[in-house]
């Protein structure tokens, strides 16, 4: 019988039981394996081979050669070349290998190569040219599954449920890689996320794979080479110094002073109260084998000084008593005494030494890194082969960038002579000044070789100003954690002509400007200031005068003997017997 182009006509032919057409058998409205509303052998709404609502050749609902909603060949309401419910080789509403509700050829939900809701290998809602592919934003294309698949139900695929693509958001399908709802070519929003926020595996970006990340790192790479570069350069360079020193040094010099003082502070240890000291006042003497008739005026140069009164109160065992260090041709030449600063830290003495200028030279050297390389005709160290006739060195003044004047040597000048600063002058004949620059001749003449200056007096006229009490930071330098305590040194000349330095651990200005005016000085000044740059060592030629022994003239403090023989990287200046 034809079919009815609107709907099924009314069933004709044999009924079974209940009514049923003949071929349910085995299975309730159905046969023996597939259960349904067909006939023998494969039940349904189809044929013995194929459950559907169509046929071979004509789409609709009925078949050529037998009565029912289907025939032989084709089930469904379609056929191989006509879209429908079904398609050639899968029945009604799905089958075994690709379900959907087209066929091959035609476009709808699902097709041969890409099914609809969901297939055994790629479900999604789209395939090739129709709606989701690679290229177009769609719910699926190939390859890509969208809202279930045979191993993994959901809206994404067997590794990563989600309703993207493989390279970005959209509406399209999700697999194990990507989700989104995009298609294979274009990234598209996803849910509640906000674009570049997250990897597109849906886990959130590590730090070191971003952009801005890379290109810091890269940057303070480059720094970091760039620094460790310029201070292995600093603790590598000759002239000498502790490590604490050359980094203190650097860093002043690339504007992280404030960090240096910042570090000293932290690290600064109050000086203890009361106590005695940890070593004897007692020293050797050098042995004096001549004595010089002297003038009256000789006398003040060339006798022992006056022992000297202890400002702690009551002396401890040689305490001020003067002792050689070292003698010219047999005559002493230089003096030295251990003096307690004051009564309230007594375990602390600082050393004291006085030279005779008339059996003396006096020789200014540069450091290697301040004032630095130049011609200045004199060496950053005492090599050998100049070391004969050696009698002493010390240490100099602030850095010259913060020593409110300058450096004079040989013709080269460093900062700029200020008038009215500090100065000790160096001559020709080997003798030296201590005063204001142009006050009272001492200015720039044929016979200066060196100047150094350095902040300002401290004894004038033997008298210690109150100055000294003032703005003692800022000036009278930069102290360990801004304490005034700490290790100073400092250098006049007696009314005779004596040169004193004087040097030690636990002293203000005030302290060190009384301990230069008990010595005798008329005029004094402060040179460098907290442990790691000063100094004072003398030399005893013994068995070798050409390569004198140095001896430190406090055993406490920081620097070897051997200082000026390596190299100074701040200046110096040393004692040649004449």
């Amino acid at each position: 019988m034809p079919s009815s182009p609107s709907g099924p006509g009314p069933r004709t032919g044999p009924q079974g039981p209940g009514g049923r057409p003949p071929g349910y058998r085995d299975s309730r409205g159905g046969q023996g394996d597939n259960p349904g509303r067909g006939y023998p052998d494969s039940p349904g709404r189809g044929n013995r081979d194929r459950p559907g609502r169509g046929y071979t050749d004509q789409p609709g609902r009925g078949y050529s050669d037998q009565p029912g909603r289907g025939n032989e060949t084709q089930p469904g309401r379609g056929n191989g070349d006509r879209p429908g419910r079904g398609y050639t080789d899968s029945p009604g509403r799905g089958n075994d290998t690709q379900p959907g509700r087209r066929y091959a050829g035609a476009p709808g939900r699902g097709n041969g190569d890409s099914p609809g809701r969901a297939t055994a290998d790629q479900p999604g809602r789209g395939y090739p040219g129709q709606r989701g592919y690679p290229g177009q934003r769609r719910r699926g294309y190939p390859g890509q599954p969208g809202r279930g698949l045979a191993d993994q139900p959901g809206h994404g695929n067997g590794d990563d449920a989600r309703r993207g693509y493989a390279d970005g958001g959209g509406n399209g399908n999700g697999n194990g890689n990507q989700p989104g709802r995009g298609d294979g070519g274009r990234p598209g929003p996803r849910r509640g996320v906000r674009p570049g926020r997250r990897r597109r595996d849906g886990r959130r970006r590590r730090l070191r794979d971003r952009r801005g990340f890379r290109i810091a790192a890269v940057v303070l790479a480059v720094f970091l080479c760039l620094v460790g570069w310029s201070v292995g350069g600093a603790l590598t360079a000759p002239g000498g110094g502790t490590t604490a020193e050359r980094l203190a040094e650097w860093a002043r010099d690339h504007y992280l002073g404030p960090v240096v003082t910042l570090g000293e502070w932290l690290t600064y240890q109050a000086p203890k109260v009361g106590g005695k000291p940890s070593f004897s006042l007692t020293g050797p003497s050098a042995a004096v084998t001549k004595s010089k008739r002297l003038k009256a005026k000789e006398a003040l140069l060339f006798k022992p000084p006056h022992r000297l009164s202890s400002p702690a109160g009551t002396p401890l065992p040689d305490e001020g008593k003067w002792r050689v260090l070292v003698t010219v041709h047999g005559v002493p030449a230089i003096f030295g005494t251990y003096l307690r600063p004051d009564r309230v830290h007594t375990s602390y003495v600082s050393g004291i030494a006085s030279i005779n200028p008339q059996l003396v030279k006096f020789q200014l050297h540069p450091g290697s890194e301040d004032p630095g390389p130049g011609n200045w005709g004199a060496a950053p160290a005492i090599a050998p082969g100049s070391r004969r006739g050696l009698l002493a060195t010390f240490n100099g003044g602030f850095k010259i960038s913060t020593s409110d004047g300058g450096f004079y040597l040989n013709g080269i000048t460093r900062g700029a002579l200020t008038p009215g600063v500090a100065s000790v002058v160096y001559y020709r004949d080997g003798h030296i000044a201590i005063g204001v620059w142009h006050h009272g001749g001492l200015r720039m003449t044929s016979s200066v070789v060196g100047v150094r200056q350095n902040l300002h007096l401290i004894v004038v006229n033997s008298q210690v100003p109150s100055s000294v009490d003032s703005n003692v930071e800022t000036s009278w330098g930069a102290t360990l954690g801004g304490a005034y305590y700490v290790w100073r040194s400092g250098i006049g000349v007696t009314k005779a002509g004596r040169i004193i330095f004087v040097y030690g651990p636990a002293l203000d200005v005030r302290t060190l400007a009384g301990l230069l005016q008990r010595a005798g000085c008329v005029s004094a000044m402060q040179l460098d200031i907290n442990p790691d740059w000063m100094s004072f060592m003398y030399y005893s030629p013994r068995r070798h005068p050409s390569d004198p022994t140095p001896l430190n003239l406090l055993q406490d403090q920081l620097q070897p003997p051997d200082r000026y023989y390596v190299g100074g990287n701040r200046d110096f200046t040393a004692v040649y017997a004449r």
